[in-house]
């Protein structure tokens, strides 16, 4: 992986604070805070879905970096990776809006990988989830 492929970019890397409403590309290194499972349904046994469904599984997992904290929305095998403590690197994520506040999320496109613990310490006191957004229309003359 020390030569990159011809028209490959190297990787740019943001930090809490920088993201803003419906930005996508993202690339971070965060820290697991905490991670609860929100929603857990499907699985084997058979759902309504027939005996094959697939189980569905998302959890909120806060995380964050020196710059601040967002909430981030793990979904199915993601939830494993999130575990309180970890450092993991996200790849192409995206936010997310949720009722008004921002959530980052990483689709098919993107990718979760835990790495070594890194040597920094989470800014606890700016979540950028509790920002509310607002959607405004601007009308121009």
């Amino acid at each position: 992986m020390a030569e990159s492929k011809p028209g490959q970019r190297k990787a740019v890397f943001t930090k809490v604070d920088q993201l803003r409403p419906n930005s996508s590309g993202l690339n971070l290194t965060l820290k697991v805070v905490d991670s609860k499972i929100v929603v857990q349904r499907g699985g084997i046994g058979g759902g309504r879905d027939g005996p094959q469904s697939r189980q569905t599984r998302i959890a909120e997992c806060l995380v964050g970096d020196e710059t601040g904290m967002i909430v981030f929305t793990a979904r199915n095998e993601q939830v494993d990776l999130m575990k309180a403590g970890a450092t993991v690197i996200v790849r192409n994520a995206k936010i997310d809006m949720f009722k008004g506040s921002m959530r980052l999320a990483v689709d098919k496109w993107g990718r979760i990988e835990v790495v070594e613990p890194a040597d920094f310490t989470v800014k606890e006191d700016n979540n950028l989830s509790l920002v509310e957004f607002e959607l405004v229309t601007v009308v121009e003359e």
